[in-house]
Order: structure tokens, then C-alpha cells, then sequence
């Protein structure tokens, strides 16, 4: 079991695959901040959201956990505008 609450059905391919990785990261916390993110908020993504959400996911997982957790900041390379929105997300999670 991956911990995912969402089902892949009814995604194009590039979602799927996205919302797999999320949930197979290769550190459990990275899979629950980014596979949560992803559950609630993958089908709604526009295509340059996408694209953001793809390259942040190639942080190496202590770099962006550190990032998302506010210890470091996120590498320059990997910024974008959806990283506000996740690191939000865990907060918001996390509160409950």
C-alpha cells in the first residue's frame, strides 16, 4: 500500500506517473508531504504546473525536506511558484 487516497483512474498518463512518484520517493516523509500534495491536488494542475511539480521533485529528498520544513532554503534552480503552495499544504496538514 503506497498511502495514496487517490485513484490513478481518470488521469492522463503523465499524471499518473507524476502521482506515482510522489508516493514512491524513497524517504516516508517526502511521500506523505508530496504524495498528500499530489492526492488532493494533481488533477487540477495546469500543464506549467506540471512541469514545476516535475522538476521540484527531482530535489534530492533531504535537500527538499529541509527546504519544506524551512531549515534550508530550496536550491534557486528548483524554485517555482507551486513550492509556496506545498510547503503550505504540509502546514496546513500537519495542523490537523
Amino acid at each position: 500500500m503506497t498511502g495514496s487516497t487517490r485513484s490513478s483512474g481518470g488521469l492522463d498518463e503523465r499524471r499518473r506517473r507524476l502521482l506515482f512518484r510522489c508516493w514512491h520517493r524513497g524517504t516516508r516523509e517526502m511521500d506523505l508531504i508530496l504524495g498528500r500534495f499530489a492526492d488532493a491536488e494533481i488533477a487540477g494542475l495546469t500543464d506549467n504546473e506540471l512541469a514545476q511539480f516535475e522538476r521540484l521533485i527531482e530535489v534530492p529528498d533531504p535537500d527538499l525536506y529541509a527546504a519544506v520544513t524551512g531549515d534550508k532554503p530550496l536550491p534557486p534552480e528548483f524554485a517555482s511558484a507551486l513550492f509556496a503552495p506545498i510547503k503550505s499544504f504540509r502546514s496546513v496538514d500537519q495542523a490537523r
